[in-house]
């Protein structure tokens, strides 16, 4: 995990350390150096980059996009709904829920869960998720941005997330690491769902 950018972004760097292939989840630096240090991390462990994955379109999860791929040729994998927030020139995959993301043994389910933005997803795997600005330690994304939607939020927390398993470790788009059970049992908006 790095955290890049005026945001805060986690920036994830997910690998099979046999097959040495990897995928870069959410690039959001905006600076030079902050790239250096991932392409760094990259070289020194000799792995492949896959994939760019972006939970969602907005800037400071998008915005190390184009040099990393220039650098690794990585087609960038993206939400079908939010897939408008590229520049056109960048080599795009769009996703759609249910898709699966494989690197070696790993393997990423997409799960859509709009509400954040209309192609916020999230990335399941065998004992971790990757949420994005869906779901935060303590919090959740905000609602209030262009493309977003509270009764959409509130749908996606019920009836995508809320099912996971209680041992997931949670992997979020800014802030500390957490686990699902912790969120369920002391996030304040997975308590009830009359806030706002």
């Amino acid at each position: 995990m790095f955290t890049v950018g005026m945001f805060g972004t986690n920036c994830f760097l997910v690998a099979d350390v046999e097959t040495h292939e990897a995928l870069i989840i959410d690039p959001g630096f905006d600076r030079e150096s902050e790239a250096k240090t991932i392409l760094k991390e990259i070289e020194h462990n000799e792995f492949e980059v896959k994939y760019i994955i972006n939970t969602h379109g907005h800037i400071d999860h998008i915005g190390g996009n184009r040099t990393l791929q220039e650098v690794t040729k990585a087609p960038i994998l993206i939400h079908e709904n939010d897939a408008s927030r590229l520049s056109n020139s960048l080599a795009a995959r769009k996703l759609r829920d249910g898709d699966l993301i494989e690197i070696g043994s790993v393997k990423l389910r997409v799960i859509h869960t709009p509400g954040h933005s209309e192609g916020s997803i999230i990335l399941l795997g065998a004992d971790a998720v990757f949420s994005g600005d869906t779901l935060f330690a303590g919090s959740i994304g905000r609602f209030d941005l262009p493309g977003g939607s509270l009764v959409e939020l509130k749908n996606s927390l019920r009836t995508k997330l809320l099912i996971l398993p209680d041992s997931l470790k949670v992997y979020p788009g800014h802030g500390p690491v957490t686990h699902l059970g912790e969120e369920r049992r002391h996030n304040p908006f997975l308590q009830n769902f009359d806030w706002i």
